[in-house]
């Protein structure tokens, strides 16, 4: 348990290193992320404002439908639905916040999604 919490507390380290020089502006906002142990969320900021511009997480209704809401399809599908909600909202690049978490598994896939459905990092 207690390398669990070391884990996180070495992640939110990680997030506020690199949210030193990451931010979002209203040409170019932030596509910010979180893995919680059973869901996965998104958001499109514009740190300028402090204002959430788009959200997609596998709480909303559209992914009701899986099974699990915590793996590698389920974060495909909301990176893919915050894309096209991005898109649909004018935002067509953003800058990528990983949050701390490694650029592997449930996060590329995620990027992945929203690349699918036509942002560009």
């Amino acid at each position: 348990m207690f390398k669990q919490i070391k884990k996180n507390e070495n992640r939110k380290k990680r997030h506020a290193r690199v949210r030193k020089k990451v931010s979002g502006t209203p040409e170019k906002p932030r596509l910010n992320l979180y893995r919680s142990n059973s869901n996965m969320y998104a958001q499109i900021i514009d740190d300028t404002k402090g204002v959430t511009l788009v959200s997609a997480s596998t709480l909303d209704k559209e992914f009701s439908e899986l099974a699990s809401k915590s793996n590698k399809e389920a974060a495909r599908k909301v990176g893919f639905s915050i894309g096209k909600k991005a898109i649909e909202k004018g935002i067509n690049e953003v800058v990528f916040d990983r949050s701390g978490y490694l650029y592997h598994g449930k996060v590329k896939e995620l990027a992945d999604g929203a690349r699918e459905a036509g942002l560009k990092f």
